[in-house]
């Protein structure tokens, strides 16, 4: 990594170790669940924008995790880090025969079959009143028994880093070079040898595991689990959050989501129009800064500090 990178780096850590304390408990909330929503809008960002496969199902795979780790808890008394580790596991099972489904589908067709698969599990959800509580919910125990939210934050945080450092490692590795070569051209990337079903089927497993990642800290950090969570307005925000931020830019995703959850938090006190607001916004990232609108920032920053780092350098060499 170079300095500039290393620098900024830096920088956001002491930052984000900071930030409990110089916030209330209400915006603590806010930031933990804006991070649980940058791991959703970093994994998407991954299968759409670096894979080049527009699924609308990804909170589907946020349920799959979420309620398996919940289920788990709820009637087998499973320990909740192994039934977050299973749930885990699940989504990503479940993002790997989603993917094998939809070997042949591409662009609206993949789209629509994603949101319908997401449709379906919801409904069964809300369905099966008996084991998933319904429309009511599911209460799930909680993973930490503190007066505040700290150990959430820090846990959320972890996660965060680590999740984003391997979707970087991956998009920077042989994978992410296929990954880029099938969103291209599916039919030049296999007449050049790469095996398309199969990292079709990976790009889905990573997002899908991913975002059942954190569906399974929504289930214990909030302590109750409802259909809502997979809702297609939940989707629409985390695509939008992904468009806002960059989507072929895994750190802007995050800046993103971080970005669109305090702004949409802040305008609480405008009702509705800040939905109207933020609509506005998402139409001129979409017309006038096609790349995302903090992506570019981000370059644009570790430009500006290339030059301050590079002599600091030099001063510690001399």
């Amino acid at each position: 990594m170079r300095a500039p990178d290393l620098a900024l780096v830096a920088v956001l850590a002491l930052l984000a170790a900071a930030f409990p304390f110089l916030v209330n408990a209400y915006w603590l909330h806010v930031m933990i669940i804006a991070m649980m929503f940058a791991i959703m809008a970093a994994s998407w960002s991954l299968l759409a924008g670096h894979a080049g496969q527009f699924s609308f199902g990804h909170m589907g795979f946020v349920s799959v995790g979420g309620y398996t780790a919940g289920l788990l808890a709820h009637f087998l008394g499973l320990p909740l880090p192994l039934g977050m580790l299973a749930g885990v596991l699940a989504a990503a099972l479940v993002g790997c025969i989603i993917g094998w489904t939809c070997l042949r589908m591409s662009g609206p067709y993949l789209a629509i079959f994603t949101m319908a698969f997401s449709e379906v599990l919801r409904i069964t959800i809300v369905t099966e009143v008996e084991v998933t509580g319904g429309a009511g919910g599911m209460s799930v125990p909680q993973l930490f028994h503190a007066r505040t939210d700290l150990p959430y934050y820090y846990l959320i945080l972890a996660l965060l880093v680590v999740s984003v450092g391997g979707m970087m490692l991956v998009v920077a590795s042989r994978w992410g070079l296929f990954f880029r070569a099938i969103r291209e051209n599916e039919q030049a990337a296999a007449a050049a040898g790469v095996k398309v079903t199969r990292f079709r089927i990976l790009a889905f497993a990573i997002a899908s595991s991913l975002a059942g990642l954190a569906g399974t800290f929504y289930a214990p950090y909030i302590g109750i689990l409802t259909p809502d969570i997979g809702s297609q307005d939940q989707m629409g925000l985390v695509v939008a959050m992904a468009i806002v931020g960059g989507m072929e830019s895994l750190p802007g995703a995050v800046a993103g989501a971080i970005s669109v959850e305090f702004l949409i938090q802040a305008l609480r006190s405008y009702g509705q129009w800040r939905l109207v607001l933020f609509g506005a916004l998402l139409l001129f990232t979409m017309r006038f800064a096609r790349n995302g609108l903090l992506a570019p920032a981000w370059l644009r920053l570790r430009s500006l500090a290339a030059p301050r780092a590079a002599a600091l350098a030099k001063e510690a060499v001399r």
